[in-house]
């Protein structure tokens, strides 16, 4: 499923205009990426957590020419699936 598809099914299942489906997907996204870029961490009971995580720089190699390659730190927002969700998908 796609934002689109999440879009349409929201819109179908309420009985509400496609565009307002949109605007509640899009705030519901847009205040997700806004919490995680401040560093709060979001907790969906029943369906998962996400938070970010940070990873430190280091001396890399690329592996076509092995010349050294500095690779910069990073955050990348990390996915923990919960109980219930993973309960019911290997039911």
């Amino acid at each position: 499923m796609n934002k689109s598809e999440l879009i349409r099914t929201l819109a179908e299942e309420t009985d509400l205009p496609f565009e307002d489906a949109s605007l509640v997907v899009n705030t519901f996204f847009d205040a997700m990426k806004e919490s995680l870029i401040a560093g709060e961490r979001i907790e969906i009971r029943g369906f998962g957590s996400f938070k970010i995580k940070e990873y430190e720089g280091y001396a890399g190699r690329n592996p076509k020419t092995g010349e050294s390659v500095d690779v910069v730190p990073k955050r990348l927002p990390f996915f923990r699936a919960g109980k219930e969700l993973k309960e019911f998908i290997n039911q």
